[in-house]
């Protein structure tokens, strides 16, 4: 179960609390009991690596490579049918 942070509008406490992805519960602050609010903390997440398009799709310049032109046989595609 995901852990939220919460902070209390009236004392500024801020806090931990698990509740399911999906619950919209209303946590009542344990300092003085006033209904918290979420607080939004952003995901330590980053993209490395191959399979993102902004590290397979660049030349060595740091510039996108342009689409190969549509063949002849194909008005809208690169295939080598043409």
């Amino acid at each position: 179960m995901p852990t939220y942070v919460y902070r209390c509008p009236q004392c500024q406490t801020e806090f931990e609390f698990q509740h399911g992805m999906r619950e919209k519960p209303q946590v009542p602050c344990p300092n003085c009991g006033t209904i918290s609010e979420h607080v939004f903390v952003p995901s330590g997440v980053v993209f490395k690596g191959s399979g993102f398009f902004n590290t397979d799709y660049r030349n060595d310049k740091g510039t996108h490579d342009e689409s190969p032109a549509p063949c002849e046989h194909c008005s809208d595609c690169a295939c080598d049918q043409g």
